[in-house]
């Protein structure tokens, strides 16, 4: 992902996340620590944005920190092209164990995660607005 592909980037932010969007100022923070410490991608099909993901990686961990995909594009293996992307990206950077949060009210995202080996190892109360608690979720690269 480049400064380039944020207007359509925020886009699919505010469609997917209305109540807990990122503003384009946090997401060109994200990319300015491109390759530091972040790894941003975004997903194509027929040359138009449908998806994004980030991954933070310092050291022996690394934290997924965001994936979204357009509704018409979801349950279409897009969202489990660019965490496979991400995870890879992880290796690479020697992590040992990768992290997320994930909505407590979204169930696919949650079965996506565990079809990858994610476990849930605790719960953020009332993390996201509205009082949604966020699920947290840990693989292990090396199990």
């Amino acid at each position: 992902m480049t400064a380039a592909d944020l207007p359509r980037v925020m886009v699919i932010e505010r469609e997917t996340f209305p109540d807990d969007a990122w503003s384009e100022g946090m997401l060109r923070g994200e990319l300015d620590d491109q390759p530091r410490t972040r790894h941003y991608i975004v997903a194509l099909v027929e040359g138009e944005i449908v998806g994004y993901a980030g991954l933070a990686a310092a050291g022996e961990q690394a934290d997924v920190q965001t994936i979204a995909v357009v509704a018409g594009q979801r349950r279409s293996g897009v969202g489990a092209a660019m965490l496979t992307e991400l995870l890879a990206e992880a290796v690479r950077r020697e992590a040992r164990e990768v992290f997320l949060e994930v909505r407590a009210d979204n169930p696919p995202a949650q079965a996506m995660y565990d079809r990858f080996g994610f476990e849930a190892i605790g719960v953020r109360r009332r993390y996201y607005k509205g009082g949604i608690d966020a699920i947290i979720m840990k693989k292990d690269l090396h199990a």
